[in-house]
């Protein structure tokens, strides 16, 4: 049987941009229930066709959120554990699944275990707890001691998750976020930062407390067979699909995606059977509508999405097309304060939401576009035909980036009629094995065979 998140389409927030969280936490204000506000969401969320939500970091951390204080705790600037559990109800309510952050590399200064070693030096009982850690020489921020902070910054101090202390802390988070708000997964913050060996075990650990527990892990870089395998994760951030995404837009090159495509998920290809997350954008990189140079190329950019193999993410916001590029290393452009409302009422592209929930719509009604395997029909700089089979269905897109009508031959088997599921139930007449297709500007076609 197909794991659950074969057949999901998840929206992903990032509650403190979301909510308008102040920017940092004073460790002494009450809690505030802001992830109230995704109440207000949860239709609009599932009127666009998603029936999974990728929430960010809901921890108690100093700024961010990956710079975890306690993994006990919901931040306060969100709420309380109370304020997330009654969400969690609601989500699961509507027939949801719900994803948390699990931040697990590393933890901010703030961090409990830190700030003792901070108070008590070499007399701290978690010395031990992060890596590299050693005193006599200083750190940047001038303590008696060093270590090693994520990718150089010292605000992020790694853990050791060899120390085993370390690892049954993190476990019996997970075990409590499991018991205490019912989640589904794990998308694992620098996941191709953290050894597999930890990996190994949080894996084994996770699925004895349920079998159907999702693991899905940031990595940018490097082979996803390593980290997507039956002892590790289920899938990983699909990063090299994103970039083509949007370059072969930008670069009128539908063959940068069909390379990627192909030796992924082509006949032979390296990921042919792995639920890869992909995805437009997220908050750490810039808003698709900012990468792109034509707007109207979100349209054709989601159609793939919806249509390639993985399983496909939308990050709020970027359903109206909204603006946002990192401005000198700062990601609050990527991460704003949003009221479902009046983003609908100011949205660039109003189209643009409406488009991606009948994408869905399409995508939830066919086993070949969640299942099936990936075969290319016909690549050219700025149009791509490809099908998606199962044993009991075929589905063929065809994607047109052109800013005028295009069309091309593609072989269909003989005795077959294509019926567009995307454009009012069209038909295309198969005649000596091929069919003739005309896509309109900007657009898609998705036709399932009736043979």
């Amino acid at each position: 049987m197909a794991h659950w998140a074969y057949d999901a389409i998840f929206y992903h927030i990032y509650p403190l941009g979301l909510c308008g969280a102040p920017g940092r936490n004073d460790f002494c204000s009450p809690a505030t229930p802001r992830l109230a506000q995704l109440y207000g969401w949860l239709d609009h969320i599932e009127g666009l066709g998603a029936n999974a939500l990728y929430l960010g970091p809901v921890f108690e951390s100093t700024a961010h959120g990956y710079d975890t204080v306690d993994y006990y705790h919901v931040d306060r600037r969100l709420g309380n554990n109370d304020t997330l559990a009654r969400l969690s109800a609601a989500l699961h309510a509507r027939g949801m699944r719900l994803v948390l952050d699990g931040v697990f590399n590393h933890v901010g200064r703030n961090f409990w275990a830190f700030y003792d070693v901070l108070t008590r030096g070499e007399g701290s009982a978690y010395r031990d707890w992060f890596y590299g850690l050693r005193f006599g020489p200083r750190s940047p921020y001038n303590d008696p001691f060093t270590y090693e902070g994520w990718n150089g910054h010292y605000d992020l101090v790694k853990l050791d998750l060899h120390n085993p202390a370390v690892k049954d802390h993190i476990f019996q988070a997970v075990a409590a976020w499991v018991r205490e708000f019912d989640i589904d997964g794990l998308r694992l913050d620098a996941a191709d930062h953290l050894d597999l060996d930890f990996l190994h075990e949080l894996a084994a650990f996770c699925r004895s407390l349920r079998p159907d527990f999702w693991l899905m892990g940031e990595v940018v870089h490097g082979d996803y067979r390593r980290w997507v395998n039956p002892k590790t994760l289920d899938s990983v951030t699909n990063y090299e699909c994103y970039k083509g995404l949007y370059s072969s837009h930008v670069d009128e090159n539908y063959f940068e995606i069909a390379y990627a495509l192909n030796r992924q998920f082509g006949e032979g290809g390296l990921y042919r059977d792995l639920p890869l997350y992909a995805f437009a954008d997220n908050h750490d990189v810039n808003r698709v509508a900012s990468n792109l140079t034509d707007p109207a190329h979100l349209y054709p950019l989601y159609a793939l999405l919806f249509t390639m193999p993985g399983v496909p993410s939308i990050y709020y916001g970027s359903e109206w097309g909204i603006a946002g590029r990192k401005l000198n290393g700062n990601d609050g452009p990527l991460r704003p304060h949003l009221e479902p409302g009046a983003a609908a009422r100011t949205a660039p592209h109003p189209g643009l939401a409406p488009a991606i929930a009948r994408l869905a719509q399409i995508r939830r009604r066919s086993d070949a576009l969640r299942h099936g395997a990936y075969r290319q029909l016909y690549v050219a700089h700025r149009q791509l035909a490809f099908a998606r089979d199962t044993p009991g269905e075929s589905v063929i897109v065809a994607i047109n980036a052109a800013g005028e009508p295009a069309a091309f031959d593609l072989p269909v088997p003989g005795g077959c009629e294509l019926v567009d599921w995307l454009n009012e139930g069209e038909r295309c007449a198969v005649r000596g094995g091929r069919v003739r297709v005309e896509v309109p500007p900007a657009w898609a076609r998705v036709m399932v065979a009736r043979c």
